[in-house]
């Protein structure tokens, strides 16, 4: 698995669960159809999932960056903001704790994936039970 799509599984999860109205339906999810995921298409989801793993590798806790999908060829309009709300290091290891507020069709929908690394390697999203 090529190591950005680790870092954002997270965001890949639940964008994936929102992504198709037929997923949603046979997996009786229908309520996700109106969630602004509903209308990211590929190249949206891709290049957000960027703007993450950017947010994570770069930015200080509180800040926060804006991604939209304007020039994406998208007919409908998605923004986000980006923030990493904490980080905690024990040791060699580094968590980061974000936040990415989804905005489409008067809806919004927020995501908080944890991102955890050992020294200097590869992000990796961490899974809530």
């Amino acid at each position: 698995m090529p190591t950005y799509t680790r870092i954002l599984c997270g965001v890949s999860v639940a964008l994936l669960l929102a992504t198709g109205a037929s997923v949603a339906s046979a997996a009786n999810l229908g309520f996700l159809n109106n969630t602004p995921a509903s209308a990211m298409n590929q190249v949206d989801y891709d290049s957000l999932r960027k703007a993450v793993r950017a947010a994570v590798d770069e930015k200080p806790d509180g800040e926060s960056t804006t991604w939209t999908n304007e020039g994406l060829r998208n007919s409908v309009r998605i923004d986000a903001t980006i923030t990493v709300t904490n980080t905690d290091k024990d040791g060699d290891k580094t968590c980061r704790s974000t936040e990415v507020v989804i905005n489409a069709r008067g809806q919004s929908m927020t995501l908080r994936p944890r991102f955890c690394r050992e020294g200097t390697g590869t992000w990796v999203y961490q899974k809530t039970h």
